[in-house]
């Protein structure tokens, strides 16, 4: 303390000089109208550029949390998508909307993600303690994405589009032929719509969207874009290449879907003997 003192006594014309001038810019500032607004101005504009910068520091560090909150709204705001949107049919009857509320929608991000093997993979940082279960849908606002294979308590593994066993039920929007989506190991923006048959009009451009024929995803998520048909090769169906909507080198948040009645389908078609389109 003592040290401190004799530091300050040291210092005290300096100390005696700024208080002073302090003084002086008080009163300039106080009694001479022209001075003392300009003081303000320049002090607000220094003042509002630091609390910027603070704000801007702060937000920084909410921002995952925010957009964690911002995606787990548009999964509510899809679900409430899928109860609104009307049939295709011509007649609504009140059942429908019980079928449109089949589904229930949850929000995750990729933590790990693979484009470049035949067999790629997606690590979901969502598990079983927020509701993630095996077989449900991925999907983000651009398109398909994939199916969860495996869950831990707080992680999921996807099995990517990018798979060459995953197949995807899909059909062409602007005539309901269905088919199914599967991509062939080569380039991570495209796929193979196959099984349509030869006799189908199909065009360059189509959009290609789910079926809804599997207890997977939802009809009409979009899954790609024809790029190329061509004849098949000693086949009866069509050699089509889509380009896939989803860019999966960019993939950030995703929501995942699942069909509320999935294990009395499951049930059905395995009592039945017989296997849902994938």
């Amino acid at each position: 303390m003592q040290r401190i003192l004799l530091f300050l006594y040291r210092l005290r014309a300096f100390l005696l000089f700024v208080l002073l001038e302090a003084m002086a810019i008080g009163l300039i500032v106080s009694y001479n109208s022209p001075q003392g607004a300009a003081f303000f101005n320049s002090s607000n504009q220094v003042t509002g550029r630091f609390l910027t910068l603070r704000d801007n520091f702060m937000e920084y560090f909410y921002l995952a949390s925010a957009n964690d909150a911002l995606a787990e709204k548009n999964a509510y705001l899809i679900k409430e998508l899928q109860y609104y949107k009307n049939p295709a049919d011509s007649v609504y009857l009140a059942l429908d909307t019980v079928l449109l509320n089949n589904y229930e929608f949850r929000s995750a991000k990729v933590i790990n993600n693979s484009i470049h093997l035949n067999h790629n993979h997606i690590t979901l940082n969502r598990g079983k303690k927020h509701g993630v279960k095996e077989g449900m849908g991925v999907f983000n606002e651009e398109g398909i994405i994939g199916r969860v294979k495996g869950v831990s308590e707080n992680f999921a593994s996807v099995l990517s589009l990018l798979h060459t066993e995953v197949l995807v039920s899909s059909k062409i929007k602007s005539t309901d032929v269905f088919g199914s989506t599967q991509w062939d190991g080569k380039d991570p923006q495209k796929a193979k719509l196959i099984y349509v048959p030869r006799h189908v009009d199909i065009e360059k451009g189509d959009t290609i969207v789910t079926s809804g024929y599997n207890s997977i995803f939802p009809e009409g998520i979009h899954v790609g874009i024809v790029e190329e048909v061509a004849p098949g090769e000693e086949t009866n169906y069509l050699d089509i290449t889509i380009k896939l909507t989803a860019d999966f080198s960019k993939l950030t948040y995703v929501y995942l879907v699942e069909n509320t009645m999935q294990v009395e389908l499951d049930s059905l078609h395995e009592a039945s003997g017989t296997l849902p389109n994938e």
